[in-house]
């Protein structure tokens, strides 16, 4: 979009915050650059450059604006919605993988040469992946900065700077202002205690705000995440959904509260190293860069979805946080109730899971890893014969990476795969697809419940038929089956009490 320019004035003139993240306002007077929305004065249009990203405007000179901080500013949909190298590059380097394994490792895992992905970003992006993943480490630096009581060596270690001296250069050079004073900026209120002379510096608990794009309907999405919340992995309390993280460094427990202009998010780590990549997979879990207006515009073009759309706009599919956990999950699903799927689950994490301590609620393991399942006995499971074979052969291919679910994933490449495994049909492969692999137009024309809806709404019910009227929701079909499952009374739609 930033090579639009009229369109990006437009947006910057009216302070339009639906496109914070779609690009970036660079201002040749000040060498500041801003969030569309920035409250300031708009500057004049001849003062104004436009970029894809904020490592783009770091690499061109230019430093984060102090009052709309475009660092905060919701991720790009477009990496959400597509599948090609560079979407699937973006979500690897928000997952951190940059930062752990270096650009080969990122290269490696998308299956192209280093040098054919550093030429991709730098075309549509304006930075190569080692400028991405600096961007990255600054916001994160940020936060630790002014969210915590840490020492500055513990935050740059923390954020995933090499040294503390490329941690101070960063940071000053990103937001002009030194690390210290960044803290001494941040109220007083909102300070931290400073930690006691015994506190670990390699973990703690953290308060953040993660931002969205307006309009957010809550209602399905913790909904949905609430009721088929695996018991000692997932639960609801106080108004907050709360679940364990499997992590690169530790592991993790989150918990995340619905706002009416953020998503409030208390996050407790076993390693600080781990926050760029938590608040990554909860963003991703929550689809919070997703464009509710662009998805909710297309699908009310049909005049029969339309009044699903208005009765509540800004549906989200709820994701997740670990995709080969999903997968396993909705093999335990498959022709049984929430409440069957949750019980065999809850079963296999009391035996297989990675227990955990929760202080502060009921939280007691992690789902249990791949290589873990793969060596469950069969004949343990209570489940037909055929459905212990999908899922021995699932766990099997996971463990050893003959199948690899992730968010470099290839959508077609791994449905593909999917399908090929004996018991995957098309359902199974596109509620991974949806709610796993993250694809917007996962479509779901087998599903009792989407068929129901489609009758009682006046849409065709067959599954040819509503496949053929749905080519029209194209590429949101992930999100029209939000819509069609809202319309009925499944504790999948409601927030919890």
């Amino acid at each position: 979009m930033h090579t639009d320019r009229e369109r990006c004035v437009r947006a910057v003139q009216s302070k339009d915050a639906r496109f914070d993240g779609w690009f970036f306002t660079a201002v040749l007077t000040t060498g500041i650059y801003c969030r569309p929305s920035c409250p300031a004065v708009p500057p004049k249009p001849q003062n104004m450059v436009f970029h894809p990203s904020a490592a783009a405007c770091q690499q061109a000179g230019f430093r984060a604006c102090k009052r709309c901080r475009p660092d905060t500013s919701p991720g790009s949909p477009e990496w959400n919605r597509r599948a090609d190298l560079v979407a699937r590059a973006m979500r690897l380097i928000a997952d951190g993988v940059v930062d752990r394994d270096g650009v080969p490792g990122l290269a490696a895992r998308l299956g192209y040469s280093t040098r054919q992905v550093e030429r991709q970003l730098l075309a549509e992006l304006g930075a190569g992946p080692l400028a991405l993943a600096r961007a990255q480490r600054a916001q994160t630096a940020r936060l630790l900065v002014e969210t915590t009581a840490l020492p500055m060596a513990d935050v740059a270690f923390a954020a995933g700077f090499a040294s503390v001296r490329t941690f101070n250069d960063t940071v000053r050079e990103v937001f002009a202002l030194s690390p210290s004073e960044l803290r001494a900026r941040t109220p007083k209120k909102d300070q931290p205690p400073a930690p006691g002379p015994a506190a670990p510096s390699t973990g703690g608990t953290l308060q953040l705000r993660l931002p969205f794009r307006a309009p957010l309907n809550p209602d399905n999405l913790f909904g949905h995440l609430a009721a088929t919340g695996v018991p000692g992995v997932e639960e609801w309390r106080d108004g907050a959904f709360r679940r364990t993280l499997r992590l690169p460094y530790g592991h993790g427990i989150v918990a995340l509260t619905p706002h009416p202009d953020h998503i409030g998010c208390r996050l407790t780590l076993t390693d600080l190293r781990d926050l760029t990549v938590a608040t990554s997979r909860c963003r991703r879990m929550l689809d919070l860069d997703a464009d509710p207006v662009a998805v909710d515009d297309q699908l009310r073009t049909d005049p029969l979805l339309a009044p699903l759309v208005d009765k509540a706009p800004g549906r989200r599919v709820p994701r997740t946080v670990d995709e080969a956990e999903f997968a396993v999950r909705a093999v335990l699903g498959q022709q049984v109730s929430t409440a069957a799927a949750r019980t065999h689950a809850a079963r296999l994490v009391t035996a297989y899971g990675d227990p955990v301590d929760d202080p502060e609620g009921g939280l007691t393991h992690l789902f249990p890893s791949p290589g873990a399942l793969a060596a469950v006995d069969p004949e343990s499971l209570a489940m037909p014969r055929t459905r212990r074979t999908t899922f021995t052969t699932l766990v099997r291919h996971l463990a050893d990476g003959t199948l690899h679910l992730g968010p470099e994933s290839d959508w077609p490449a791994t449905r593909a795969q999917l399908l090929a495994l004996p018991g995957f049909g098309p359902w199974t492969v596109d509620v991974i697809a949806m709610r796993a692999l993250g694809d917007p137009d996962a479509f779901l024309p087998t599903d009792l419940g989407i068929r129901r809806a489609a009758q009682e709404s006046g849409l065709p019910s067959t599954p040819a038929a509503l496949t053929a009227r749905a080519a029209a929701w194209r590429p949101w079909r992930a999100y029209a089956v939000q819509y069609l499952w809202a319309t009925g009374g499944h504790p999948i739609n409601f927030l919890p009490a």
